[in-house]
Parts: structure tokens; sequence; C-alpha cells
């Protein structure tokens, strides 16, 4: 019988940064969402009684009608018409404000790893049905802004914006951002934190399109680890090679 050959699988090391440790929005989030959900449909009610009001009030004028068949046209038809626009509403914001609170527990955010160490990039997941995963890597972030509007400091939370080059205009007023960390009581603190190590990380740090290499220094110290563990795969595959051949 010939020499039977053992095969030996050799992966090259891999450090599992995708969860890392995560924080997610605050349950003041989902309050908000339903806040807003109800806000919209009031200000499309009133939009619409305004419209009709505004347009029936120059039908009078211009026509001459009566004022006393304006307003008993509009007793006739504020019953129906508010009827159907409640319940049209009702089934479009029935299933958002229950669909609403399972869509915010699924986010997830990271910046640190779970080695407890800043990773190099944000991590961001998001989604019910289709689940999207975004790493934004901290050498491409040209711009970050906090954001905290009258509803959410209402509820006392904030997201912080995060502009990458080349992504709608990059760090531009009014660009669209890369990603956004939304719903989070903490979030000057986020935005405090990831701008101190994007100012480790860059040298030095600047708010816009100019693209700043990493220190040489931490460059170096990052990438040493990384090629002694690359050479030593590579030097198991040489001694497995000659081994087969022998």
């Amino acid at each position: 019988m010939g020499k039977e050959k053992s095969s030996k699988v050799i992966k090259p090391p891999l450090e599992r940064i995708a969860s890392g440790k995560v924080f997610r929005p605050a349950r003041a989030f989902i309050y908000k969402g339903w806040f807003d959900g109800i806000l919209v449909a009031i200000g499309i009610w009133l939009f619409g009684v305004v419209c009709a009001f505004g347009i029936g009030w120059i039908v009078v004028v211009a026509e001459g009608i009566l004022v006393e068949e304006f307003w008993g046209a509009v007793a006739y038809w504020w019953g129906p018409a508010n009827f159907w626009y409640w319940l049209i509403t009702a089934i479009w914001l029935t299933p958002a404000v229950i669909i609403w609170p399972f869509y915010v527990r699924r986010i997830e955010y990271s910046v640190i790893a779970e080695s407890g160490k800043t990773m190099p990039e944000i991590y961001v997941r998001k989604g019910i049905i289709t689940i999207t995963e975004k790493h934004v890597p901290f050498r491409t972030i040209t711009n970050i802004s906090s954001r905290a509007g009258p509803i959410d400091r209402l509820f006392g939370i904030g997201s912080v914006w995060i502009q990458t080059a080349g992504y709608s205009g990059g760090a531009q007023a009014g660009a669209k951002p890369e990603e956004k960390l939304e719903g989070i009581h903490i979030f000057e603190a986020v935005r405090d934190f990831v701008l101190r190590e994007l100012r480790r990380f860059r040298d030095p740090y600047v708010t816009g399109t100019e693209v700043v290499s990493p220190r040489p220094e931490a460059a170096v110290t990052e990438g040493t680890s990384s090629q002694e563990e690359i050479l030593g795969v590579l030097r198991e595959i040489r001694d497995l090679l000659r081994r087969e051949r022998e």
C-alpha cells in the first residue's frame, strides 16, 4: 500500500470585530417614533382641513353662494370626511406603531471590540427582514456632527451623523450622512469619543474632504503583528508542502 497522505487546512488568523461591545438606542426613541407618527397624522388632517375651508371660501366668494349654504355643506360632509380619513390613517399608522419597537430593538451600534480596544471602524446593524450590517472605517470619516431637534430634546435623546469622503457630497453642508447613530441618550459623549479616537488615528484631524494618512508609528505598530502572523502562516504552508514532497 502506498503511503497515506494527510491533508491540513491552514487558515489565516482573523480578528472577530463584527459585533464587539454593542449599545442600542434608548427606549425613548420608540416613544419619539410613536409621537412622530401621530404628529404626522394630525398635521395631514390639519392641512386637509385648511385646504378644504380655503377652497370652499373661495368658491363662496366667487360664486356668490350664501354663507348659510356653505356651513350647511360643511356640516353635511364633516362627519363622513373625518371618519374615512381616520380610518385610512389607522390602516397605515397601526402597523407602523406595532412594528416600530421591534425595529428599534434590532438596532446595534459598536465602536469597542470584544477585546475592549477601540475598533478601527464604526459598526451599525439595522433591519428586521433585511438585515444591514455596515462598517464605516475611521480613515474614511470626514465629518462628525450631533443633532437634537425639538422633539429629540423633548425625549432627551439625539443622534450622531457620520459623513465620509465621496459619499453624497462628503462633508459639504446638507450632505447626506453615511450613517446615523440615532436615539441615544449620551449622543454627545459618543460623538466626543469618536472624535478622540479619530484624532488618535489621523494626525492632524480635519473636517473636510482632505485625506490625511494615519501616523507612521501607529501604522507600523498595528501592521507589525499582522505581518508576523502572515509570515507564520506562510512558514506553515512551506513546511507542509515540503513534507508532502518527501
